[in-house]
């Protein structure tokens, strides 16, 4: 059971990583990103095709770094002159484009086989130990960026940031230029996003394109605005409540006596309505966001 519950953590780190990154766009910059999972795509596919073209770890690791830098500058740069909405049609097309070529050029990704036999983060370990190194490792991961995401909101930086989210036209007439400022933290959000796929994908081994769908963006989305949008705990509470509720369907399931289908079902569920249910009754989140010294709730 340990190992279980170290397993879930582990996982839950990955998409608190995932999390932090969304918020740092859509709850302070009110950047509506749909198109998130294929930041983390570019992390898990460089370790993948480090390990499969023998580039070595640290090669792969820049090589992520650079492609997610790359596609969040192409993000912020197509959407630069488009309102909140279209741009996020924009990020989700562009996500199913990248989806769609690593389906299809199996000379490169594998296609849909995917890549498997990533070699493990401290494969020097026995495995019990290795969970736990992994587990420290994403932990501290988790706090660093958290403490980043804290550091670049609290000074001016931050209050451009959240100028722009409310009166992008008066943060303009002020000096601020916002299309830089899109770009920067799109870029910011893009790196840590890659970095989540990176490990994710020495953490499993394998690399496919169904862990890219564009279902797991929107259960990234039910984690920041359940948690609560434009608050970095609440990101990170997200993330743990529904990784922990979603690994615990399972053995509701066999309590109740459902067939296995039931599974994926109660996952679509609980994020869809989730969803609904806090956008209607609860759109501050469980931990709602700071302002000044108060709260919005």
């Amino acid at each position: 059971m340990s190992d279980f519950i170290i397993h879930v953590a582990i996982m839950s780190g990955f998409y608190a990583l995932l999390a932090l990154s969304l918020n740092l766009q859509a709850g302070f910059g009110g950047l509506m990103n749909f198109g998130q999972i294929a930041l983390f795509a570019c992390g898990a596919y460089a370790s993948a095709l480090a390990f499969r073209f023998d580039l070595g770890v640290v090669s792969g690791f820049v090589l992520a770094m650079v492609a997610a830098g790359i596609l969040g500058w192409a993000f912020a740069s197509v959407g630069r002159n488009l309102q909140a909405d279209y741009w996020g049609i924009v990020t989700l097309a562009l996500a199913e484009v990248i989806r769609i070529v690593a389906t299809n050029e199996d000379w490169l990704t594998g296609g849909a086989q995917g890549i498997g036999g990533i070699p493990p983060l401290y494969p020097g370990l026995d495995n019990q130990l290795r969970q736990i190194a992994i587990l420290v490792t994403v932990a501290l991961l988790v706090i660093a960026a958290g403490l980043l995401c804290r550091h670049l909101m609290g000074g001016r930086y931050g209050l451009a940031i959240k100028m722009m989210r409310e009166e992008p036209q008066l943060a303009a007439s002020l000096g601020y230029d916002t299309i830089a400022i899109k770009r920067q933290l799109t870029v910011i959000a893009a790196l840590l996003a890659a970095v989540s796929g990176f490990l994710f994908a020495r953490y499993v081994s394998f690399v496919g394109p169904e862990q890219i769908d564009s279902s797991e963006t929107f259960l990234i989305w039910a984690m920041i605005v359940v948690g609560g949008l434009g608050n970095n705990a609440g990101a990170i509470v997200g993330a743990f409540l529904l990784q922990f509720t979603f690994a615990f369907i399972p053995f509701v399931k066999d309590w109740i006596g459902l067939p296995t289908e039931y599974v994926a079902a109660g996952r679509l569920f609980l994020t869809g309505g989730g969803l609904i249910a806090f956008i209607v009754w609860r759109q501050s989140g469980i931990v709602p966001e700071r302002v000044g010294g108060g709260r919005y709730v």
